[in-house]
């Protein structure tokens, strides 16, 4: 016998698995256009202030 579908938390289940692939690639994105800021010589900039935005 075949089992019971259960549609919402297969959608939700493939939502949760989409978002935590994105996340990681945005991770990995990240950390490599950190990787090329650093070995370009320059140091990470700084967050402007709340000062030096008005």
């Amino acid at each position: 016998m075949a089992r019971k579908p259960n549609y919402p938390f297969e959608r939700m289940e493939r939502e949760r698995q989409k978002a935590a692939k994105v996340a990681e690639k945005a991770r990995a994105k990240a950390e490599a256009r950190e990787r090329d800021r650093m070995a370009a010589g320059g140091a990470a900039p700084s967050e402007p202030s709340d000062d030096e935005q008005a």
